[in-house]
């Protein structure tokens, strides 16, 4: 993206950073509002009215009320409290305000940038603004899925918030990035490596949603076997190649795992295939996404063996926030080389 006025340029590149890291915030508010069952606490779609929380004990106890009618206290949380139901509460209130800011932050300087250098130099910016409007629809379509005969929300509905989410970060900071680095000169790596090691991580994203969607890591809590047998002794090897395979807690877990080998080994080999070729400007990068390709897979492993505990799940979800940014950061660079 080319801006010939600097005073803007530099405008919207502290603007993309701020959006860059709200997103992340919320990434991360998503997975406490998940590893705490807080999900299903705001039983309605509240755009507006919405915004303010509830103000005093009769409000509290509407909403309450609300949520005594879905399955999830129904059958899990038929003992909750008023107090434990705040927690919760709280939990998605400050998930779903964050969207509402994060849609203000992004489209009010975006209006100011359009008058300024016109939509055709931003067109890319709206095309990010619908992604983050419609992650807001998608939100309620996953909430809406476990709120008639269900306790929890559909684990594809959760995979398609999550991954719409890493996708709005990353073109931010894809936006940003081609907005303060300037192309270089340098041999670059063949194009698909980057991208196909890319499209390796969202799938892996994609599967560990579904991991968290159905309690997956809170079975098998070994490793580097699960159990006593490297293949999880409760299935057939047959059911993989089965659609129903994602419907599988244990299957999708065993996915998991071994798509985070794959990953790995593909790293290796981009490692060697970049040190081979001495290209240099990819140093630095290739060795920041292996040290955090190594925490990512040494903390997924934490997470099993403590039955998934909600903090050291929570840093496993914010590792990959810094993975993703390494790979899009990786892929971008060696797209900018000439």
């Amino acid at each position: 993206m080319y801006i010939e006025n600097k005073i803007l340029k530099n405008y919207i590149s502290i603007w993309l950073q701020c959006m860059f890291w709200i997103v992340a915030i919320m990434i991360v508010v998503g997975g406490l509002t998940r590893l705490t069952d807080s999900g299903l606490s705001i039983t309605q779609w509240q755009l507006f009215s919405g915004i303010l929380p509830p103000l005093n004990q009769n409000d509290w106890q509407y909403y309450f009320q609300l949520y005594k009618e879905i399955p999830e206290y129904k059958v899990q949380n038929f003992s909750m409290s008023l107090k434990e139901f705040k927690i919760i509460y709280w939990w998605e209130y400050a998930h779903r305000i964050l969207g509402r800011l994060i849609g203000l932050l992004f489209f009010i300087p975006l209006i100011f940038f359009t008058i300024k250098l016109g939509f055709r130099k931003v067109i890319f910016f709206y095309f990010i603004f619908f992604l983050i409007c419609f992650q807001g629809f998608i939100g309620w379509y996953m909430v809406s899925s476990g709120l008639i005969d269900r306790v929890d929300v559909s684990h594809y509905r959760l995979a398609i918030h999550l991954v719409i989410a890493f996708i709005i970060l990353s073109l931010i900071y894809w936006s940003y990035l081609s907005i303060k680095i300037s192309d270089v000169t340098f041999k670059k790596i063949n194009s698909i490596i980057p991208l196909f090691f890319t499209l390796l991580i969202f799938l892996q994203i994609c599967i560990g949603a579904f991991v968290s969607g159905m309690d997956a890591g809170q079975i098998y809590n070994s490793w580097p076997l699960m159990g006593s047998t490297y293949f999880p002794d409760d299935n057939l090897l047959t059911n993989l190649f089965k659609f129903s395979v994602f419907n599988d807690p244990s299957l999708v877990q065993f996915l998991h795992r071994n798509l985070a080998y794959i990953i790995f080994f593909f790293y290796i080999y981009t490692y060697i295939k970049i040190k081979k070729f001495k290209i240099l400007k990819l140093f630095n990068i290739i060795n920041i996404i292996g040290l955090l390709l190594v925490l990512q897979i040494v903390l997924g492993i934490f997470t099993l063996l403590f039955n998934a505990h909600i903090f050291i799940a929570s840093m496993h979800q914010i590792s990959s926030i810094f993975l993703v940014s390494a790979a899009i950061y990786f892929l971008h660079l060696n797209y900018k080389s000439n």
